[in-house]
């Protein structure tokens, strides 16, 4: 009997072909996303190199800024002063008012007033006239010795109280016609390329009537001239002055001109100019200052900048405020006349003087707190120095008190005079009666506290121990 082969029932056919991998990726993307990461890593390196560069340029861009917001706030202070100075009628005749107290200016209106009456008056010939002939020769030292005694008698009415209201009219009226001319709507002051003329009659006026009144004689016969010592200035003043003397004024007399080289017509349009742009400009100082600080990669130390620039600005335009003045006096003839003016300068920018000496405080103050501040060597240890001082100066306050009333006790009379000593030094310096009703008090109130301070209990045992 044959043997039938078994059959196997049928079973998983087994997969011999290769595994796939379902997270495989292909190296086409593999390949991209290092491409990305190498774009990326470069424009990262890239923006690392372009930073720095990117700073030094804003620093250097902040620096230049707070440069000219510097040079800009100081031309600003000046053109304020301007404005509120030499463009106000009101400001302009209380500054000018005490310059006749002036003896340099006093000396050099004296002087020009002077020589304008004795050319309008022609002294000497008349002297000549009256002279017999043979004494004609005299004429020129007697009237030497007379205009002398004239320029005495000038001097004294510059000095009298009637002259000062014929001065404050005066220079009202100058004024006003000043700014007639920046503005181009003047008819009496004329102003052109070489010069500008300002009509001082008012002045010539009541130095003749004083003259009149004192030495009569000269004319040779009595004059009758308007009082001007109430301010009033009548129109026809000219007329009057003729009819009065009886001679016919030159066409230039009593103007004063004042010659600049076309100087003075290039200073007017700038002033009209600044005049009508001050607010903007004075606008545009501040958005400077802001943008500086803005743009600025390090604040603190565009503020040390903007200090030391206010200071080099404020030095260098009072060196060309000098310059400009140096050229003014050159054109006035040397002496008198240029004392006075000198004189008369200096108080008219007196109060821009001291505008200017406190914009460079200023700076010097915001460089030096703004780099003290900083992380910088000098300034950390100064700071600790300073820490270190404060705590030991108050260790030694705190005992200072605690001994104090011991002190005071046992030395009770040494210490209320010593106040006393004090308060009499600050009475010779402080002379005001403000300032020694003031010491009056402090002294009362230090000598009642002292006395309250040595009769309390533990002074005395303070004392005794």
């Amino acid at each position: 009997m044959t043997s039938q082969p078994l059959e196997t029932a049928p079973g998983p056919v087994e997969d011999t072909a290769s595994p796939v991998d379902a997270t495989a990726v292909p190296d086409e993307e593999v390949e991209r996303l290092k491409a990305e990461v190498a774009a990326l890593r470069e424009q990262l390196e890239v923006g690392r190199r372009r930073r720095p560069k990117i700073v030094a340029v804003r620093g250097v861009l902040a620096a230049v800024l707070a440069a000219l917001a510097a040079f800009a706030l100081v031309t600003s202070v000046v053109g304020l002063w301007a404005a509120r100075t030499t463009l106000n009628t009101d400001r302009w005749v209380a500054t000018v008012a005490p310059l006749p107290q002036d003896p340099r200016v006093n000396a050099a209106v004296a002087q020009y007033a002077t020589t304008e009456v004795f050319q309008v008056l022609n002294v000497e010939q008349r002297l000549r006239d009256v002279l017999p002939a043979q004494a004609a020769f005299a004429a020129g030292p007697i009237a030497g010795q007379l205009r002398e005694q004239v320029r005495t008698m000038v001097v004294k009415i510059m000095d009298s109280d009637r002259f000062q209201a014929i001065w404050v009219e005066v220079n009202r009226r100058v004024h006003q016609r000043v700014l007639a001319v920046i503005e181009g709507t003047s008819t009496v002051v004329t102003a052109d390329q070489d010069s500008i003329r300002i009509d001082l009659l008012p002045l010539i006026n009541q130095v003749l009537r004083e003259i009149s009144d004192q030495l009569p004689t000269l004319f040779g016969k009595q004059v009758s001239l308007p009082d001007l010592s109430s301010g009033a200035i009548p129109e026809n003043l000219r007329l009057r002055v003729e009819e009065a003397v009886g001679v016919s004024l030159p066409a230039n007399f009593a103007q004063f001109t004042v010659y600049d080289s076309g100087q003075l017509w290039e200073a007017q349009q700038a002033l009209a100019a600044a005049k009508r742009n001050l607010v903007l400009f004075t606008a545009g100082t501040i958005l400077l200052l802001i943008a500086a600080f803005v743009v600025s990669p390090r604040r603190r130390r565009t503020a040390v900048q903007f200090g030391l620039w206010l200071v080099v600005a404020s030095v260098a335009i009072t060196a060309l405020l000098r310059a400009v003045r140096g050229q003014i006096l050159a054109e006035v003839p040397d002496g008198t006349y240029r004392a006075g003016v000198d004189a008369a300068m200096t108080t008219v920018f007196s109060l821009l003087r001291t505008r200017g000496e406190q914009l460079i405080w200023i700076g010097v103050a915001i460089a030096a707190l703004t780099y003290l501040v900083g992380p910088g060597r000098f300034p950390v240890w100064l700071r600790g120095a300073i820490k270190r001082g404060a705590v030991v100066l108050w260790g030694w306050a705190v005992v200072g008190v605690r001994q104090a009333p011991g002190f005071i006790t046992g030395h009770l009379d040494a210490v209320r005079v010593g106040g006393l000593i004090v308060a009499a030094v600050m009475a010779l310096i402080l002379s005001s009666w403000t300032a020694l009703l003031v010491i009056a008090v402090l002294l009362a109130a230090y000598e009642i506290g002292v006395t309250l301070i040595a009769r309390r209990p533990d002074a005395a045992a303070v004392n005794a121990a």
